[in-house]
C-alpha cells in the first residue's frame, strides 16, 4: 500500500528527471506499482480510509512521485454527477503521450495542488482545454482517448511529472494571478 510517506516532495531530484519509457511485457514490480498507485488514489478519496492512513486526497499520481522514474501515471477523477458513484476517468496509463491539443486554454479557479508539494502555491496554471492522449494498458495494447476540462488538466499535470515539470513552472512568474487572453476558467471544480 502506498502512503504519504512513499510520496517524495519537491526538491527531490527524481521529480526533475525525464522518466524512462516502459517496456513490455511488464515486470511484476511495475505491474504492482501501477495497481498500488490507482488504489492509493481511490483510498485517498475515501474519507474513512484517508483519515485512517493519513492520506491527502488526490486525483492523479505519477511514478516519479513515488521515486520511480518510469513513464507511468494513474488517474481517478470522480464524476461531477452526484447521481452516480462511478469515476469519470479511472485509469493507469503506461507511456502516455499527448498527440494533439486544443488552442484554447483552461485553468482551475483556485490554481493546482500536488501530492509532492506541501505548500500553497497561488497562481493560475494554463492548460490545454482538450487533449488527445495515446497510452498503453498493462498488456501493452495502445489506446487513444479524448479528454476535456478537469480530466484533461489532471492528465496534463501527471504527464508533466514524467518530463520533470512541476505545475508551478507553468505559472506566470511576473504576475501569477494574470489570466491569459481567451482562457476558460473552469467552474467550481477543485484540484
Amino acid at each position: 500500500m502506498i502512503t504519504m510517506d512513499d510520496v517524495i516532495r519537491e526538491g527531490h531530484p527524481t521529480l526533475r528527471l525525464t522518466a524512462e519509457e516502459i517496456t513490455f511485457p511488464l515486470d511484476s514490480s511495475v505491474s504492482k506499482l501501477a495497481e498500488d498507485m490507482l488504489q492509493f488514489l481511490i483510498d485517498s478519496q475515501n474519507p474513512e480510509t484517508a483519515e485512517k492512513y493519513g492520506l491527502r486526497a488526490g486525483v492523479g499520481i505519477a511514478a516519479p512521485q513515488v521515486d520511480v522514474s518510469k513513464r507511468l501515471i494513474a488517474v481517478h477523477v470522480p464524476s461531477q454527477n452526484e447521481e452516480t458513484s462511478e469515476a469519470e476517468l479511472s485509469s493507469v496509463m503506461f507511456n502516455p503521450k499527448i498527440m494533439s491539443h486544443s488552442v484554447q486554454q483552461t485553468c482551475l479557479p483556485d490554481g493546482e495542488g500536488c501530492l509532492s508539494v506541501d505548500r500553497e502555491v497561488s497562481g493560475y496554471v494554463p492548460r490545454h482545454k482538450r487533449i488527445t492522449v495515446q497510452y498503453q494498458d498493462a498488456e501493452g495494447i495502445r489506446h487513444k482517448i479524448r479528454l476535456k476540462d478537469f480530466p484533461a488538466i489532471v492528465v496534463q499535470h501527471e504527464i508533466d511529472h514524467l518530463n520533470g515539470v512541476m505545475f508551478y513552472d507553468r505559472i506566470n512568474p511576473n504576475n501569477p494571478l494574470a489570466l491569459p487572453d481567451d482562457i476558460d476558467v473552469l467552474g467550481t471544480t477543485e484540484a
